[in-house]
């Protein structure tokens, strides 16, 4: 291997990278590793716990993103706690422990690596047990919550009760006491057909030692946790995973960093004559992207939307102006997650999502708007149900245009919750609607009363 600098980029910062190793073949890299020197200091004062995770690129090669974890570590920023970039030339046992191996060499702190967190399709755990033989190997709790996630997507069950499951999915992840796991287990074992089960894995669930290593933090802290590392991921994954140039993908990465010094790991790359890309265009949307976008969207809404209903959507769009989306394409469906709600967008007219404005009043949401925000598209009239275009104003306005009442407000989600509640019960066994009948007989009496007999 030679010692050389990665193509196209200059190093500006006043405290260079300690390591930059490269072996390439035009144009592509065969292997790379990099390290700050600040990065190798974050990792020398924190070496207890490693979390590596892994994006692949459409080319297959792949990037290892080394962050430290644990409680001691409280850096700010998405990619604060990165500690070490690398592709390996194979990601095979010989690629990873030469990775490996050059990992240790320039930092001496290896030795005091207690933990390391992977996901669970990490295959080569024999290797990173040989290189690393005093450190234990887990399954991450954030690479389980997500594996979980997906397969429920996957498995294509009622939306109620798909609902439950990825509620009760993060309720457990901001909780994980054994209690909660077990809950969830049994959830999972009652509500996935049987002959699915098994992909889910649940066994995890109850492996307390994968917990221990997560359990420590907060209901908040864990909030936190999840929501940093899913923007980690999301960024490693836009830089790096949606070009099949290697080179390209780490210097759009770099650029990144460089541009958000307000992520504590950041260094500042600076790039060569020879790259005619300018920093935008590998960087997120600019500001004025982005209101160019939004004023098309506003005046969208406005132009097919009767007024009360364009004032509802412009709510919602005000909120996706203030807020961080992260969007999953699937084959059918976007997954939208704005700050700690998920819902199942369907962007095919007429657009519908999960989440509680949209099933109330069937209007755009921010869910819907950030995924036309993130489209560069504007509001279609088939996107919404007639009654709510400007062409029925006429026998809506009597009805919009009343005040908004708190007793309104109360009977659409006691509405919703009742629609759910009898979907569940309507897919249950019979002796499971017994023993949730029973339980809401006993809810209904307490509240009004044991000598008044409630009709359910």
């Amino acid at each position: 291997m030679a010692l050389t600098m990665l193509n196209g980029l200059l190093i500006k910062d006043s405290s260079p990278p300690v390591l930059l190793l490269q072996v390439s073949r035009a144009p592509q890299l065969d292997s790379f590793n990099y390290q700050s020197c600040f990065m190798q200091d974050v990792f020398s004062h924190f070496p207890e716990i490693l979390f590596i995770h892994r994006t692949y690129n459409p080319r297959g090669k792949v990037l290892y993103t080394f962050l430290v974890d644990g409680p001691r570590v409280q850096l700010e920023g998405p990619l604060a706690r990165a500690v070490y970039f690398a592709i390996p030339a194979k990601e095979d046992a010989e690629g990873l422990a030469q990775m490996l191996q050059v990992f240790k060499k320039f930092n001496p702190a290896w030795e005091r690596v207690c933990t390391i967190l992977v996901d669970p399709h990490f295959l080569p755990l024999p290797t990173l047990a040989m290189e690393f033989p005093t450190a234990e190997v887990l399954f991450s709790a954030f690479h389980i919550c997500k594996f979980l996630q997906g397969k429920f997507y996957q498995l294509s069950l009622e939306r109620p009760m798909e609902r439950v499951l990825l509620t009760s999915l993060q309720s457990t992840m901001c909780s994980a006491t054994a209690g909660n796991l077990r809950r969830l287990y049994t959830l999972l074992s009652n509500c996935v057909p049987p002959a699915r089960l098994p992909e889910l894995h649940s066994h995890w669930l109850l492996n307390d030692r994968i917990w221990l290593a997560h359990r420590w933090r907060s209901r908040a802290e864990s909030r936190r946790y999840f929501q940093s590392l899913e923007v980690t991921t999301r960024i490693l994954s836009q830089f790096f995973g949606t070009t099949p140039s290697e080179k390209q993908g780490m210097a759009s990465l770099f650029r990144y960093m460089q541009q958000n010094p307000g992520d504590k790991g950041s260094f500042n790359l600076g790039l060569s004559p020879q790259n005619n890309h300018s920093p935008s265009d590998a960087s997120p949307d600019s500001p004025k992207t982005e209101q160019l976008v939004e004023a098309r969207i506003q005046h969208s809404l406005n132009a097919i939307c009767t007024g009360p209903a364009a004032q509802l959507c412009l709510g919602e769009l005000a909120v996706v102006q203030k807020s961080m989306h992260l969007i999953g394409c699937g084959s059918e469906k976007m997954n939208i997650q704005i700050l700690e709600d998920t819902h199942k967008v369907q962007p095919q007219p007429p657009a519908s999502c999960s989440c509680y404005f949209n099933q109330a009043f069937h209007l755009p949401c921010r869910h819907i708007l950030a995924m036309l925000s993130a489209r560069r598209q504007v509001l279609q009239p088939d996107m919404l149900p007639a009654q709510w275009t400007a062409s029925c104003a006429t026998s809506l306005d009597s009805i919009l245009s009343s005040t908004w009442s708190e007793t309104l407000d109360k009977h659409l989600a006691v509405t919703l919750l009742t629609e759910e509640v009898g979907q569940l019960l309507q897919h249950c066994s019979k002796e499971e609607f017994e023993r949730r009948y029973s339980t809401l007989r006993e809810l209904a009496d307490s509240w009004i009363g044991p000598y008044e007999q409630v009709q359910l």
